[in-house]
């Protein structure tokens, strides 16, 4: 346990619960949970790299919070775009 730092275990338990919360209540059809996860993650990461530039945040222990949740809310439109894999299985044609 000391490999691992309190600010990743805080950082990683914040990207869950706001990504199920985007799911939950923003009002998008035909919505998959991954690429909510993954806009999510990505605007965490984005408050993480504005904390790395010294800009001014808001922090919960390790995890920077204050930009993190805006960068994830204003990407969540974007979730749209990202490839999913198709869920029905590619048989082949039948031959004459």
């Amino acid at each position: 346990m000391k490999l691992i730092p309190p600010g990743l275990i805080v950082a990683v338990l914040l990207v869950l619960i706001v990504s199920q919360l985007c799911y939950a209540f923003l009002p998008y059809r035909r919505r998959a949970y991954i690429p909510i996860l993954l806009m999510t993650v990505l605007g965490f990461g984005l408050g993480q790299l504005w904390d790395f530039l010294g800009l001014p945040s808001i922090r919960l222990g390790q995890a920077n919070v204050l930009p993190a949740l805006p960068f994830a809310l204003l990407l969540q439109p974007l979730a749209r775009f990202v490839p999913r894999p198709n869920r029905e299985p590619t048989e082949p044609k039948p031959s004459n």
